[in-house]
């Protein structure tokens, strides 16, 4: 397997995979990207030429993705609408991609019998109550709460029928929530960090007592390519590396390894919708196929992604001002 498709590979998670597979494999990259607003050229500067390549376009556009996916070897979708907030605002996008791009290409990989590896997110299982002793499992009831969360689960029900129905070579991933280089400023962690490097105060939304379950970007990547590498045709991988932090505690962490007090932020309107908490149970990934996070101390991770936004301002800056004034205008 030497030739990868990725899709959505100049988002957050998908350049971050990119950048691991150039580094750790020999293999070849092409990326399809729509590159709206959640794509970056910038995330995949300093890439080897003669090993990867950009494509502009749509993974609904039949044409292009049978084109694409016929001269590859796998095929690694991580294209996705993903921003909670703007699904609650305008569905449509949220089917289009993430439905119809889907099945867009999974009848590509069908017809020139392509491994698929598609990605998707723990927030198709709902969320869970903050003393709930349990984490989600693979066989978790999918419990969508969102345009975005329903969508994604539907996108996930494809591939495990397209598995049943067409014996296409698939597997998927739900990982729990990302953080890591080149998240757009939008998002959470990033949002908090720029700001005060703004000389500003972090947004907390409603009391801060959300909680997520944090994994690097990298190991991430990691684990996706493990799967692809060994993972069993079929099956679901939960990835998360334990990571189980509320929101509140992150923007205090943020703010001291910035060298500002703990209480130093805002309280704002909280999110439409906000999900409680969610947490991963990993155990499957860990014992059929090895993986283990190397970031497995938050606190480290988190200090080393506060670091890379201090050195890469060039890099986020364009993103800043349009998106702090849309949180504006929503109280935020």
């Amino acid at each position: 397997m030497n030739s990868y498709l990725v899709t959505g590979g100049a988002g957050f998670i998908g350049s971050n995979f990119v950048h691991h597979l150039l580094s750790c494999t020999d293999a070849t990259v092409t990326v399809l990207d729509k590159l709206t607003y959640a794509g970056n050229k910038a995330s995949l500067d300093g890439l080897p030429a003669d090993r990867f390549r950009l494509v502009q376009g749509d993974i609904c556009d039949a044409e292009l993705v049978d084109e694409l996916v016929r001269d590859h070897d796998v095929v690694v979708h991580y294209a996705a609408e993903s921003h909670n907030d703007n699904s609650l605002s305008d569905p449509s996008p949220f089917v289009q991609t993430n439905v119809v791009g889907t099945f867009t290409l999974l009848e590509a990989v069908r017809r020139h019998d392509v491994r698929y590896h598609h990605i998707s997110t723990d927030e198709v299982y709902g969320d869970l109550e903050l003393d709930d002793p349990h984490r989600f499992t693979e066989s978790t009831p999918y419990n969508p709460s969102s345009p975005y969360s329903s969508t994604k689960a539907g996108s996930d029900l494809l591939v495990r029928a397209w598995v049943r129905s067409f014996k296409v070579a698939a597997t998927i991933s739900n990982c729990s929530n990302n953080y890591g280089p080149y998240q757009h400023v939008e998002k959470f962690i990033p949002r908090q960090i720029t700001n005060v490097l703004d000389g500003g105060r972090p947004k907390l939304y409603g009391a801060g007592l959300n909680v997520r379950d944090w994994i690097h970007a990298e190991d991430h990547s990691r684990a996706v390519l493990r799967i692809i590498e060994a993972g069993r045709i079929g099956e679901t991988y939960l990835i998360g590396a334990d990571g189980e932090h509320n929101n509140k505690d992150v923007v205090e962490m943020i703010l001291e390894l910035l060298g500002r007090p703990r209480d130093d932020y805002d309280h704002v309107n909280d999110r439409a919708g906000h999900d409680l908490r969610y947490a991963i149970d990993s155990t499957k990934l860990r014992a059929e196929l090895g993986w283990r996070p190397e970031f497995a101390d938050f606190a480290a991770g988190l200090k080393a992604t506060v670091e890379w936004y201090r050195e890469n301002e060039a890099w986020w800056r364009p993103q800043k001002n349009d998106t702090e004034a849309k949180y504006r205008a929503a109280g935020q």
